[in-house]
């Protein structure tokens, strides 16, 4: 291996799994506030929870398509999201630790929604791994580490 294709991965100060709990809450906090204020009529008017459950359910894509767009501009454009930020973590390149591209950001944002559907066995699995890499983080080849 040449030193341009050294892996720094190792190096890599792995963000705890706490931190990465909170800025996932913080994240999710977030843009379900959006949505609340969005359907607070729709919701409010409802007479059942069947209702309740048809108008969210009417909004599912939009809201899967406004999560991909949340964490691909932010991972992209910042490191990472609000919530990482708040949390003093953020994402890097599995490879060099730099910023991810768009590319990167775009996957690990589909990848999330994809992890988070099938019952979060995607995140799960961060717990196991030993680089803490949730599903979205090694389709992308990224790490969550400290800022």
């Amino acid at each position: 291996m040449g030193t341009d294709e050294f892996n720094r991965s190792d190096e890599a100060d792995l963000a705890p799994i706490g931190r990465r709990a909170a800025a996932y809450a913080i994240d999710d906090l977030l843009i379900s506030m959006i949505f609340v204020i969005m359907l607070w009529e729709p919701i409010s008017a409802a007479q059942s929870t069947e209702e309740v459950a048809a108008v969210i359910n009417g909004v599912w894509l939009l809201m899967a398509a406004t999560q991909i767009i949340y964490h691909t501009l932010f991972v992209w454009q910042y490191g990472a999201s609000l919530g990482k930020i708040a949390m003093k973590i953020r994402v890097a390149d599995a490879s060099t630790l730099a910023q991810p591209g768009f590319q990167a950001a775009f996957n690990r944002g589909v990848f999330r929604v994809v992890s988070g559907m099938i019952f979060y066995l995607g995140f799960v699995w961060a717990l196991f791994d030993p680089k803490c890499q949730a599903w979205h983080d090694k389709t992308a080849s990224t790490l969550v580490v400290n800022a």
